[in-house]
């Protein structure tokens, strides 16, 4: 059973600590890009060395990203108003046996998710064109369902410079079982080679 932890905030130092060394949901796609080797190793060197110094890394945030956490609570409230779905807001789920986790955006019920995306009028006007998840943010999503268990996410991308009738797009998000298993391998060997660095690093003299 995985671990939901409820009284501590997003974004907090506490949160930040809570994180440190493990592998979490947003980064699930650096795992998985192993075309792209630079991504992969920078990421792990990065748990490396959160799990060495025992501090959270600094991330790269720029002005879209802070518009976003501005903007997470008006979308969970036009979320809501839509679907009269009741979000509880959660801190992290941690795999049961991995040094892993995740960070919704909210739980719903005792079976659905919630991942919000505040986003600028062009990326929504891809979404709603393109319709279904993006496929940037399927290995966050598959990774919360993978992670707590859960059957289902709403997938909701927020824009609130956009028309009324297109400031809210929502995609169900149902479990992908093959592209689970495949992530949860990934997921278990990228651990491995972390914890492989950090021994042979404490090793050295």
């Amino acid at each position: 059973m995985s671990e939901i932890v409820t009284n501590i905030e997003q974004g907090s130092e506490a949160w930040g600590l809570l994180r440190c060394g493990k592998a979490t949901g947003s980064e699930f796609s650096s795992i998985l890009a192993k075309g792209q080797g630079i991504t992969r190793k920078k990421y792990l060197r990065r748990l490396v060395s959160e799990r060495l110094t025992g501090k959270p890394t600094e991330t790269y945030k720029n002005a879209h990203m802070d518009r976003g956490q501005e903007q997470e609570p008006f979308a969970r409230m036009a979320y809501q108003a839509r679907t009269g779905n009741m979000v509880e807001e959660v801190a992290f789920i941690q795999h049961a046996t991995l040094q892993a986790g995740v960070s919704p955006d909210g739980i719903i019920d005792l079976d659905g998710g919630l991942e919000l995306k505040s986003v600028i009028p062009t990326v929504q006007l891809d979404t709603i064109l393109e319709g279904g998840l993006p496929s940037e943010h399927k290995a966050q999503v598959q990774g919360f369902l993978w992670i707590s268990g859960r059957s289902w996410v709403d997938f909701a991308s927020y824009s609130p410079d956009m028309p009324e009738n297109l400031r809210l797009f929502i995609c169900k998000v149902e479990r992908d079982p093959a592209y689970i298993a495949n992530l949860a391998a990934e997921v278990a060997a990228f651990l491995v080679e972390v914890d492989q660095l950090v021994e042979k690093l404490k090793g050295m003299k």
